[in-house]
């Protein structure tokens, strides 16, 4: 549809920049942003860029680089990080990550539609949902990339400058596909239904269309040649299992937009389906057929993804809050709709917007205060210590997770500390770790510990963690919130900082009589 100067306040430019940087607007204040994997990522990059210098990073880590689709703010974050120091600069990607998600989501709505439709503010606040607060920071800027590689791609077939898109289209397609291979893939898949709709305007059969839109595409097949090579390593292999668990991606649907409170977040999905009910049977909305294919094909392969691809868990789940967005900025407005509901629809929005973003600020802002709560352990940890960690958490999945999980990674960041929450998955990451402890107490999950023993999980409780732990391997022990447990089993520990909730201890007996 051809782009006209917008004539309502929905539609102006001005508008669609003040939402793309209200976006930002939950992340300002933190100094870490609060998501659950960040900091155990942040203890990455302070170990990819400093392994070299670092005999005692050396000592607990191996880092090796490779070409994998996994790598976006582990990128980034190496000449910034000489700018602005490894935390600021974590900061300012992540930043980034909302305003470009957002960005791309009205930039595709005003290609399809011609101008931003009233209702591109109900999409907008998807920018923040369960994925991103998770922390798949390198997923989450692959799919910013994605919508925006989209919005490109839908502009340059408009303009009718298809060998400009054909030239252009391989290196985006890397680009893309380094960052994340996700979102390589959901672009090719979003790519592939646009230019499958307008060669069936083009009055193709639906086999010429079809044949016609693969052909296309191929200029965003270049990363296939990379997928060879990088599942051709033995040293980045990874699993892909657990298909179609019905049961899973139930939960997923439902958690699009969780973040805090269970009820509000619930209750902001069940608007957002409301809206997309009303947009297929009230006769003064309807969807772009443009962004309906999408929406479909998106909806199929969430079906089709396994829960873990080539080692990243959490695959099909990441892709729910995406499709939602692509069906939501498919919604347009009739001919027949008058401005006055047109007016109340973009308020309707707007509101929505206004009230998911205040909500994310608080949330961010209180999660926020519970790190700076437990942090200041760490200036009584001293440079490259030994340091292991348990965090509590409980059996049950709260809806409000504590985003504790991976604290104990800040200890890498600012002590240059040997942290026991790391992940060490081929094919997803590039860092392992080879520190000569019992192995269950040096990765994740080893760091999260519970009151009773939690079915289907490999957590330890906090009495077997500090029962057991092998003394002569650490020298401090941190427990971050942890349960109740036996006063006995801290024997031989001596405490340097405490909070109400949190403890540092160093070791000073490596081997008490922890006897009842």
């Amino acid at each position: 549809m051809q782009e006209q100067q917008g004539r309502h306040w929905w539609e102006s430019r001005a508008f669609a920049l003040a939402l793309i940087l209200a976006t930002a607007i939950p992340l300002l204040w933190p100094d870490i942003p609060p998501l659950v994997d960040l900091p155990g990522h942040m203890a990455r990059y302070r170990v990819q860029i400093e392994i070299d210098q670092s005999a005692a990073l050396r000592s607990f880590y191996d880092f090796r680089w490779a070409l994998i689709g996994n790598l976006g703010v582990d990128l980034l974050v190496v000449p910034l990080a000489k700018i602005f120091g490894l935390e600021l600069a974590v900061k300012l990607i992540v930043l980034s990550i909302p305003p470009l998600t957002a960005a791309g989501f009205i930039w595709v709505a005003r290609e399809v539609h011609g101008n931003t439709p009233p209702t591109a503010a109900f999409a907008v606040p998807l920018a923040y949902n369960y994925p991103f607060f998770f922390g798949f920071v390198n997923f989450a800027l692959s799919m910013a990339f994605a919508f925006l590689a989209f919005a490109l791609w839908l502009r340059l077939a408009r303009l009718d400058r298809l060998h400009l898109r054909m030239a252009l289209f391989p290196l985006i397609s890397i680009l893309v596909w380094v960052t994340h291979t996700f979102g390589w893939g959901v672009l090719g898949v979003m790519a592939f239904s646009a230019e499958l709709v307008r060669q069936v305007d083009l009055k193709r059969t639906f086999v010429q269309a079809g044949l016609r839109a693969a052909l296309h595409s191929m200029a965003i097949a270049p990363p296939i040649l990379l997928m060879v090579a990088w599942r051709g390593g033995d040293h980045i292999a990874g699993r892909t299992t657990d298909w179609f668990n019905w049961d899973r991606k139930l939960d997923w649907l439902i958690m699009a937009l969780r973040d805090r409170w269970e009820m509000f977040d619930l209750g902001s999905l069940g608007l957002l389906l409301i809206v997309l009910l009303l947009a297929l049977i009230y006769r003064r909305m309807e969807y772009s057929r443009n962004l309906a294919a999408s929406a479909i094909f998106l909806a199929v392969v969430f079906a089709l993804l396994p829960r873990i691809v080539f080692g990243s868990a959490y695959a099909d789940m990441r892709l729910v809050p995406y499709l939602l967005a692509v069906a939501v900025i498919g919604i347009r407005l009739r001919p027949n709709a008058s401005l006055g509901f047109a007016t109340r629809l973009a308020f309707v929005a707007l509101a929505f917007f206004v009230v998911r973003t205040g909500a994310a600020t608080i949330s961010q802002w209180r999660y926020d205060r519970n790190y700076d709560r437990e942090l200041p352990a760490l200036a009584h940890v001293p440079e490259n210590a030994r340091l292991i960690s348990f965090v509590g958490r409980r059996c049950a999945d709260l809806w409000a997770m504590s985003r504790m999980e991976h604290l104990p990674g800040i200890a890498t960041v600012r002590r240059r500390a040997f942290s026991n929450d790391q992940w060490s998955m081929p094919g997803a990451q590039l860092l392992t770790v080879h520190y000569p402890a019992p192995r269950f107490y040096t990765v994740d999950p080893s760091q999260m510990v519970t009151l009773f023993k939690c079915r289907q999980e490999r957590w330890m409780t906090i009495d077997n963690a500090l029962r057991h732990l092998p003394r002569e391997d650490f020298d401090y022990v941190w427990l971050v919130r942890p349960p109740p447990h036996d006063p006995k089993l801290l024997r031989g520990l001596r405490p340097l900082w405490r909070n109400r909730t949190s403890v540092l201890y160093e070791i000073v007996d490596r081997n008490p009589d922890l006897a009842p």
